[in-house]
């Protein structure tokens, strides 16, 4: 049986959206984050050695890495669906996509995060944290994120999906997408649309009425 070993407001809940549109069966085995420093508890280690979610199960096989497993689940139970055909532009972007979600746009987007928590030093230290954290926001992470925000919005100007009809490559990109839609002020309009019809979607609300609450954490 397909399981995954889903951590509350994490990147699984892109497994899950795919899962239901896919209309796979499967378990969930729920975990909890600590809710003082917001990380995966220690049971997910016996799953996978990182202790990371997502985890999917099948069978004998573990799988670790959303778009790993988003992949192995669309060429394993997709039977033509979630993917465009190969040799296909639309199978460049949705390959593309793919990778870009956690290789490019999530590093800068949990560098901002970092910052953010540096801001909220210690009293005695704040206002040395908060010089640092404006340096390197002022510097390096607010530029980027502004210059792939505007990628992001120029690339869906005239798409509902990244890649031709709705796939997987959506699912691996909901999570820079519902944080860039969540602390940018004013996200750009093709963003904003591209996230109230995710979250619009039948299987997206099965997926989050299964997965359980679900944020973006700060």
């Amino acid at each position: 049986m397909l399981t995954v070993h889903h951590l509350n407001n994490s990147r699984s809940q892109r497994v899950l959206w795919l899962l239901e549109e896919l209309e796979v069966p499967y378990e969930i085995v729920k975990y909890e984050r600590d809710p003082k420093t917001m990380l995966a508890p220690p049971e997910l280690e016996k799953i996978h050695p990182l202790g990371k979610s997502p985890v999917v199960t099948d069978g004998a096989l573990t799988l670790a890495e959303s778009g790993a497993i988003l992949e192995y689940l669309v060429e394993t139970y997709g039977n033509g669906r979630l993917a465009p055909a190969r040799g296909t532009p639309d199978f460049q972007r949705y390959r593309y996509f793919l990778h870009y979600a956690e290789g490019s746009l999530m590093p800068l987007l949990l560098m901002k995060l970092i910052t953010n928590k540096i801001r909220k030093a210690p009293f005695v230290v704040r206002p040395i944290a908060k010089a640092i954290a404006g340096k390197v926001d002022s510097g390096f992470v607010d530029p980027n994120i502004a210059r792939h925000v505007a990628f992001v919005a120029g690339e869906l100007a005239g798409r509902e999906w990244f890649a031709g009809e709705l796939s997987a490559a959506d699912c691996q990109m909901l999570f820079p997408m519902q944080a860039i839609a969540a602390r940018t002020s004013n996200a750009p309009a093709p963003i904003s649309a591209w996230v109230a019809r995710a979250e619009a979607r039948p299987a997206y609300q099965r997926a989050l009425a299964k997965g359980g609450t679900y944020s973006i954490v700060d």
